[in-house]
């Protein structure tokens, strides 16, 4: 079973979220609103992809690159949440 499906309520209620704050930049462009309002809304909307991407990714990282099978330590496990430290610091 893929770590998306075992996550699949979280994920979909971050993306529907995620389309609410694409649906507000539509409005304030439709609104002609302050530029420093759609500036605003625009670095949620990416803040919000950054967020579903990274706790993709880290899933990614522990199902598939970390300990594949039952073993989830020793130096494999390691690096991963090494690895997982990294791609959330970049996607902030």
């Amino acid at each position: 079973m893929s770590h998306t499906i075992r996550q699949k309520t979280k994920l979909i209620n971050r993306s529907r979220k995620l389309r609410g704050q694409v649906e507000a930049v539509e409005r304030a462009l439709q609104t002609e609103a302050e530029c420093a309002e759609v500036m605003r809304l625009l670095a949620a909307c990416r803040g919000a992809v950054n967020s579903l991407l990274a706790e993709v990714v880290e899933d990614h990282i522990r199902e598939h690159l970390a300990a594949p099978g039952p073993r989830r330590d020793g130096p494999r496990a390691e690096a991963a949440t090494d690895l997982i430290e990294v791609v959330h610091s970049y996607f902030k």
